[in-house]
């Protein structure tokens, strides 16, 4: 008997396997389930899984089953999904830097700003509305506010973005990232010097991710419950004053996983928060890590719009032709001006 989910347009289903999720809460195991690469991917956000809970939208071998109850190996989970909605969002003219396109995707380098999709406190103004303008016809399973969305970079930073065309390759391409059969590498400028070495071997960072306990803005590393993280950080240049211990570092993030504020919240874990953060960087002015920066790379770090945070590369295997793609995405001028400000600065 096949194992797979199945997939149409108003149901998912999944017969469970013998596998360790199954001594997991049924949301998380879901949730952790469609990492592990089950197809077609359970392409929910961790809230729209808890409205179907609350809504008795999934169930066990036919009964309702609660969001905190275990699921049992050979049962069938069965998950009603809400039918499409009519696309209410106007398209806004907003400029777009297209690095690739064909019939079925569209890779673009998205500036820092630029809100990927809409939200309860932004209803315009959203990559998404530029997309509707460029694009007739947008994926709809990532729903009303997310077509065409299969993963996101945070409103601040910059860099490479893979939109879908067609649900055919939404589905493969969500599939594709739950497997992390993606490359995915960023250039972060960060205060500090981390402790591994220059242009050395790649340092593992793995922790759990998820809801900050106190400040709900915030994700983070010292939590009971969360999502699996790795980052894999390589050191690429230092810049300091002579005689004095580096004041910043130039690094490459490369990621296994795709948490939300992933980078952000392993660095800053580390001690070494990233450049012009408005939420885990440095708090005030008198901050020692503030002040150690020369007055000129301040002035530099105050023109960015946010977070010293660059989606530089992106590859991947095509959803439909399976040709191997491979991106670079430019560096918009505020980072690429703070970058070239602290070059002055390398010993």
């Amino acid at each position: 008997m096949s194992r797979s989910p199945q997939l149409n347009s108003s149901h998912w289903s999944w017969v469970v396997p013998e596998t360790p999720l199954i001594q997991e809460r049924a949301d998380i195991a879901l949730l952790k389930a469609s990492e592990l690469g089950i197809s077609p991917p359970l392409s929910l956000t961790r809230n729209q899984l808890k409205k179907l809970f609350e809504e008795q939208k999934v169930t066990q071998n036919g009964e309702i089953l609660k969001a905190n109850s275990k699921l049992k190996t050979g049962c069938k989970i069965i998950i009603t999904l809400d039918p499409p909605q009519p696309m209410e969002l106007e398209p806004e003219d907003i400029p777009l830097d297209i690095l690739y396109e064909d019939t079925h995707l569209l890779v673009l380098n998205k500036p820092p700003g630029l809100t990927v999709h809409p939200s309860q406190t932004q209803m315009t103004g959203t990559l998404v509305h530029a997309l509707l303008h460029h694009i007739k016809d947008l994926s709809g399973i990532g729903g009303v506010l997310r077509p065409g969305i299969v993963h996101r970079i945070d409103k601040d930073t910059s860099g490479a973005l893979v939109i879908t065309k067609t649900d055919q390759a939404h589905t493969i391409l969500a599939q594709t990232f739950a497997q992390h059969d993606i490359q995915r590498s960023y250039w972060a400028l960060c205060y500090g010097s981390p402790s591994i070495p220059l242009l050395g071997k790649l340092h593992k960072i793995e922790s759990l991710i998820g809801r900050h306990p106190t400040d709900r803005k915030k994700m983070s590393m010292q939590v009971k419950e969360g999502r699996k993280a790795v980052t894999y950080v390589k050191k690429l240049k230092e810049f300091g004053l002579s005689h004095k211990k580096p004041f910043a570092s130039w690094l490459e993030a490369t990621l296994e996983t795709g948490r939300t504020h992933q980078v952000r919240v392993h660095l800053s874990g580390l001690g070494h928060s990233l450049l012009g953060d408005p939420v885990y960087g440095t708090p005030t002015e008198r901050h020692p890590k503030w002040l150690a920066l020369p007055e000129k790379v301040r002035l530099a770090v105050e023109q960015l719009p946010g977070q010293a945070l660059h989606a530089r590369t992106l590859g991947f295997k095509h959803p439909i032709t399976g040709q191997n793609l491979e991106f670079e995405a430019k560096l918009p001028d505020a980072y690429q001006n703070l970058l070239n400000t602290l070059e002055q600065f390398i010993e």
